[in-house]
């Protein structure tokens, strides 16, 4: 029997359905949500506050190929 592949999409639908029946998840995916958000906000704090914010942000972006 050949598996059906799943889409985006499909995945959407199926969490809305689960918070339909537990909200506690929606609490849940928040949490982890706002504690990435923290890590990132620490990360890029340390690595470009330190003298010109500007500055280092546009240098690590060229670094990774975002800025010319």
């Amino acid at each position: 029997m050949k598996k059906k592949p799943v889409k985006d999409l499909d995945y959407v639908k199926l969490y809305s359905e689960k918070l339909k029946e537990n909200n506690s998840l929606f609490k849940q995916q928040k949490i982890l949500i706002e504690s990435q958000l923290e890590g990132s906000r620490s990360i890029f704090k340390n690595m470009f506050f330190k003298n010109n914010f500007k500055e280092n942000a546009r240098k690590y972006l060229k670094d990774i190929g975002l800025l010319k």
